[in-house]
């Protein structure tokens, strides 16, 4: 049975697992010995773990502002996917951010990630005439 809760400490291996499979490409500081401790410090409630039994097998990071939520790091282990469990994470997540006001939640997508586009479009959200800039702040 799928389960989705807050993080717990206890699922630091299975989280960091998971992304390193769901993100192999990820930059140094998106790895979870980095971003869980940094998440656990604002916002531990919205970082969110689905486990099937006592297995992680899916995760979103989620953030508010108090003018904008924001959507990370979704990931599903590949033997989890398309059975709906993305979306389930998503809806939890949005209910949250609801829940503390939010209007409007932002997520960004990388070019090279083209297939994730459709399931977000699926799920209610557009692309924006926006430009994404950002700048690293470690060096």
């Amino acid at each position: 049975m799928i389960r989705i809760g807050p993080y717990r400490p206890d699922q630091f291996a299975g989280v960091d697992a998971l992304w390193r499979e769901a993100f192999p490409d990820d930059p140094p500081r998106n790895r979870a010995e980095i971003s869980i401790p940094a998440k656990r410090a604002v916002q531990p409630e919205l970082l969110l773990v689905a486990t099937d039994h006592d297995d992680v097998v899916g995760s979103v990071m989620a953030g508010y502002d108090g003018h904008r939520g924001w959507i990370y790091s979704l990931a599903v282990r590949s033997t989890h996917r398309g059975r709906g469990l993305g979306a389930s994470l998503i809806g939890e997540a949005e209910a949250r951010l609801k829940g503390l006001g939010c209007l409007k939640v932002n997520l960004q997508v990388r070019v090279a990630n083209q297939a994730v586009v459709g399931f977000y479009s699926d799920l209610g959200y557009r692309i924006e005439d926006r430009i994404s800039m950002g700048k690293a702040l470690d060096g």
